[in-house]
Formats: structure tokens, sequence, C-alpha cells
């Protein structure tokens, strides 16, 4: 009996995978893919505190649920051998971190913001974001639909069709359709794979700092914030990069919170910092509404994420062989990352205004392709360096 305690101990206490996450959320660049790899190659191939299946059964769960990859995938390890205890510890470790740095970011901008030489870093920086994006989307596109070829796209040609309605409709509209997403998926799930109660209808489912804005608030702008980023939270499939064509839609068109230059800078300040993409709402709730509006706005949207990782993961593995909730999924996410692509045009088109504007962002995009180990981080500094140089010469 003892025996069997010590293998059931898990080989890392609570502190250890908590200070592990607190770690990763301080060094760890590169974006969703990369925080991911970093988790299999230290948890599980270094440490061994982790089996193979466990990592892949929360891999698969980040991906089928709604919720930043990166951030799902930290709270499922947590709830592996230490529960709600331990979700809620790793969730945290693994965001603070970033949080932190996006809000002195956030009073850096308020104070900083107006001087030209901001304003010329975020020349350069504003047009390298629009080249990673587009380059992620890309990368998206052929990971969660299929290769640009004949057989592929004729295969899942359901699946492209979602994507070209999602790049059309926001082009068009320049917000995101929730309704469209939750059509997607559910005609897709009819077409690929009905459910039981779809084909017996007689059985229905149960249930379908003053200068810096530090604490400049309204109440009313807390209520929004914090209804606009748990649905944000809660339509983001994959890449955090995901969320960028909804928080585009309500932060810049419906709400005005935002202009456009400010909203790239935004997304600018998420591929600088470690950590999950998604942070990048700490710095728009600050912009907004100072650290209130940081914090309302950061736990608003990974709130369900949270949720869905706790209450799916005891039940998980009967969950991942529904076959009529992959095809749900797929279906949104392909609609999403149509979204993603529709928005890269919208924010392009007012972001790209000169010649040195396009070739920062093609030369972000050919250093992806091209350079390997370069991450994102390095392509924004050269490129705020660039803007300086372009402004000041």
């Amino acid at each position: 009996m003892e025996e069997q305690l010590i293998k059931l101990r898990p080989a890392y206490s609570l502190a250890d995978i908590t200070k592990y996450f607190l770690k990763l959320g301080t060094w760890g660049f590169g974006g969703p893919v990369a925080l991911v790899g970093y988790m299999q190659r230290d948890l599980v191939d270094k440490k061994g505190w982790l089996t193979e299946e466990e990592y892949k059964e929360g891999l698969a769960l980040a991906q089928l649920a709604p919720g930043p990859l990166a951030a799902q995938l930290g709270i499922y390890i947590g709830f592996v051998h230490y529960g709600l205890i331990g979700a809620t510890l790793t969730g945290l470790a693994f965001v603070l971190p970033s949080f932190i740095m996006v809000v002195l970011l956030g009073m850096a901008y308020q104070l900083y913001g107006g001087l030209p030489w901001m304003q010329a870093v975020f020349y350069g920086v504003g047009a390298a974001v629009i080249g990673i994006i587009a380059m992620s989307a890309y990368k998206l596109t052929i990971k969660s639909i299929s290769k640009f070829e004949p057989a592929a796209m004729k295969s899942k040609w359901p699946l492209w069709l979602f994507y070209i309605a999602g790049i059309v409709i926001t082009v068009i509209t320049e917000r995101e359709e929730i309704l469209l997403f939750i059509a997607c998926g559910i005609l897709y799930m009819v077409i690929k794979a009905p459910p039981q109660w779809l084909k017996k209808p007689a059985v229905l489912p149960a249930g379908i700092m003053i200068s810096t804005g530090f604490w400049k608030y309204e109440g009313k702008t807390l209520e929004q914030i914090a209804w606009f980023f748990a649905k944000a939270g809660a339509f983001v499939f994959g890449s955090g990069l995901a969320i960028v064509p909804f928080l585009h839609g309500g932060v810049v068109k419906e709400f005005g919170w935002l202009n456009e230059h400010q909203f790239v800078d935004a997304v600018a300040v998420a591929m600088i910092t470690p950590g999950p993409v998604v942070i990048t709402v700490g710095f728009i709730g600050y912009l907004v509404a100072g650290f209130p509006g940081a914090c309302v706005a950061a736990l608003a949207t990974f709130l369900p994420c949270y949720l869905f990782t706790v209450a799916l993961a005891p039940s998980f593995k009967k969950i991942a062989k529904n076959t009529s909730i992959k095809a749900f999924v797929d279906g949104i996410t392909a609609a999403v990352i149509g979204a993603l692509v529709g928005s890269v045009i919208v924010i392009g088109l007012r972001s790209i205004i000169d010649i040195p504007t396009v070739l920062i962002a093609i030369s972000a995009v050919l250093a992806l392709i091209y350079i390997k180990k370069l991450q994102e981080p390095y392509i924004i500094g050269i490129a705020a360096i660039i803007g300086i140089l372009i402004k000041t010469l």
C-alpha cells in the first residue's frame, strides 16, 4: 500500500509547479506555440513531472475548449495532480508577471505616448506587428483548416467556406460577429457529425497614479469592460492572437475606447512581453480605466478559460471522443481564423501608410520565414529602432 502511494504521489510539490509557471510567465517569449513547446520540453522530457499522455490530454483540451492555448494548458497542468488549487496557482503564476509588465508599460504609455520619440518607436513597431500577425494567421490557417493544396482544400471545403465568410464579413463590418462563429460551428457539426439528439428530434438536450491615469475610471465603464472581455475570453480558440479581431471590433469600433494607432500599439505591447499574448487586454484595460480597468479586463478574459478547464478536465477523456463536439469546434475555429485574416486587412490598411511601413511589414514576414530562431520580440525591437531612425533623420 505504501509503495502504491509513493507511485501515486507526484514527483513535484505545488510550490515547484507554481515556481515553474512564475518563471515561464516571466521569461517565456515566442507566443503560444513556443510556450506549449517549453512546457513539453521542461515538464515531460526534462523533469518527468508529467507523462506524455497527461500532456497530450491537456493540449487537446486547450485546443477544444475556448480560451488562450498556453494559459489553458498551464491551468490544466496545475489541475492534473493538485486539482482546483493547483489550477488556480499555476494560472495566476503564469499570467501575473506579464500583467505587471503591461500595467507598467501602460503607465509609461500614458506619460510619454504623445511625445515624438514614443510615436517614432510605434511607427516602426506598428508595421512590424501587422507582418507578424499576418504570418501567424497563415500558420493558423494551414494548421487548423488545411494546406493550400487543391486536394486538401476540396476535402475541407466547408471549413474554407466558413474561413472566407469570416474574412469577408470582418472586412465589411470591421467587427467580429459571434453569431457567425456559432452558426459555423453548428452547421459543420450537422454536416460532419450530427449529435444523437439531432438524429432523434424527440429528445432535446437539457441545456445548450494621477498622471498615468492609475486610478481613473467610471463604474459604468468597468461594467462594460467586464462584460466585453468575458465574451472575448469565451470565444478565443487556439492562438491568443485570435482575440485580435474581437478586441478590434469592440475596443475601436463599438465603444471607441482606443483609436486605430493605440490598438496596434496595444497588440505590439503583447508581442514584446513574455507570457500569453492575450495579456494585451491588461494594457487595453489600463488605457481605458486605469489599474482597475486592467484588473477587470484581465480577470474577465481569463475567467472563462479557467472555468472551462476545471469543469471539463475531470471528464475530458469522454468529451475528447465526441465527434460532434470536435466538429463544432472545427467550424468555429475556421470562422475565427478567417476573422483574424480580415482584421489584419482592416488594421493593416490603417497602419501601413507609406513605403517605409510597407517595407517593415514585409521584412517582418520574411524574417519569420527565413530566420527560424528569430523571435517576435527581437523583430519588434529592430522595428522600433528603424522607426526612430526614420523619424529623426
